[in-house]
């Protein structure tokens, strides 16, 4: 946990990475005098799962469209 706040890794570093590529190329071609865009409007917006079934499902979906396999007994 230390190390990550000197230097953050995994998808949130990757994804702030590409808004900032692409806040810089939107502001490049706005209209002159159209307020800048931020780098937030460029960030994924995930949903979190509401319950822990949901995300048991979701992991299952991913699994399978990844040619994984369920494993679990039953």
């Amino acid at each position: 946990m230390a190390y990550f706040e000197i230097e953050p890794f995994g998808a949130d570093a990757y994804y702030l990475g590409h808004a900032i590529v692409a806040k810089t190329v939107a502001d490049s071609n706005r209209k002159k005098g159209s307020k800048p865009y931020k780098v937030e409007d460029f960030m994924p917006k995930f949903e979190k799962p509401k319950s822990v079934d949901q995300a048991v499902q979701f992991a299952q979906m991913m699994t399978l469209a990844m040619g994984g396999e369920d494993k679990r007994d039953g």
